[in-house]
């Protein structure tokens, strides 16, 4: 049998949610953004894929001790070495983050991706594009096969297309034909 790639999904949320009116409260969360990390089994292939065929931008990442990340439970004291994505980096603009990282010392057991469904938790990130023409000259240029029947229209004037990442991971991406559709 053959070991699919390491992946565990960890979510840092910072949703924007609004309380029901009845709750006299304010909002919880201080802005609409949420952040998600990603373990990955090779950083550097990873961080590549990202970069050169999904687009996304590298901005500051960052390191922790391990001792930092076992106080806070979530390794075993693991260091963590951590690159940070996003899809845009205009100023003033809030903007999700996918954190990155892999433990070389210690990987973790690979969850089963056939199918989204396949495995609880996290399964796949969407992101929307301004051409989507674009983004499938892009894919096939750096090889990558989409999966199912796609891009495929779902209506409003978008198409939807999913592929793969280097450990497996579902990247769903939805916008118009070319930037004038």
């Amino acid at each position: 049998m053959s070991r699919k790639p390491c992946l565990v999904l960890a979510v840092a949320l910072s949703l924007s949610v609004a309380v029901s009116a009845d709750d006299h409260s304010e909002e919880l969360y201080s802005n609409g953004v949420i952040d998600l990390g990603i373990v990955v089994r090779d950083l550097d292939r990873s961080a590549k894929f990202y970069a050169e065929v999904v687009g996304l931008k590298e901005v500051n990442g960052f390191k922790v001790p391990g001792k930092v990340t076992g106080d806070f439970g979530l390794t075993d004291n693991q260091d963590v070495t951590a690159r940070v994505f996003v899809a845009t980096n205009a100023p003033g603009k809030a903007s999700s983050k996918l954190k990155m990282m892999a433990f070389p010392k210690a990987q973790g057991k690979a969850p089963d991706q056939e199918f989204i469904h396949s495995t609880l938790g996290v399964s796949y990130l969407t992101l929307f594009v301004n051409d989507m023409s674009a983004v499938m000259a892009r894919l096939k240029k750096a090889g990558v096969k989409t999966l199912g029947k796609t891009p495929a229209p779902i209506g409003g004037g978008n198409l939807l297309t999913v592929f793969r990442d280097p450990d497996g991971n579902f990247i769903e991406l939805i916008g118009p034909a070319n930037k004038d559709g």
